[in-house]
């Protein structure tokens, strides 16, 4: 029996981590859950400020040439797509606190149809957001 002291009692396991576990959808969506978290974080301050630069005409130019290049496409597309992930993972996660899609089938698929589904619907409301101001 090995007292408290002993070296081999003091020991202890490591975690499996990122080398022993292979890649796995629920993973990757995990990551972009927490990264579109932290995204729309900074997100709704390049919101907030560009609120602001619309509200004087000095600095309302500078609010319209930020929407008219490349750069103000990008960062609302992609923070559209953030917002409407986020709130798909969620969803994926209500469903897994109610005690629902556990096994490796539903959560494999629940990822795969978190990501199909943002992309989907962001260019969805993309599309129908430019038929409705044409």
């Amino acid at each position: 029996m090995a007292q408290a002291g002993d070296k081999a009692s003091r020991q202890r396991p490591l975690s499996p981590h990122i080398q022993i576990y292979g890649w796995s959808w629920t993973m990757v969506m995990s990551g972009f859950h927490r990264a579109t978290g932290f995204a729309l974080y900074f997100g709704m301050g390049l919101f907030a400020l560009w609120l602001v630069l619309l509200t004087t005409p000095s600095t309302n130019e500078l609010a319209y040439w930020l929407v008219s290049n490349i750069i103000g496409w990008i960062v609302p597309f992609g923070f559209s797509w953030g917002l409407i992930h986020h709130l798909l993972g969620g969803i994926r996660h209500f469903i897994w606190d109610m005690g629902k899609g556990f096994d490796p089938v539903s959560r494999r698929n629940m990822a795969i149809y978190t990501l199909v589904g943002s992309t989907t619907l962001t260019l969805l409301l993309w599309v129908v957001g430019f038929m409705l101001t044409r």
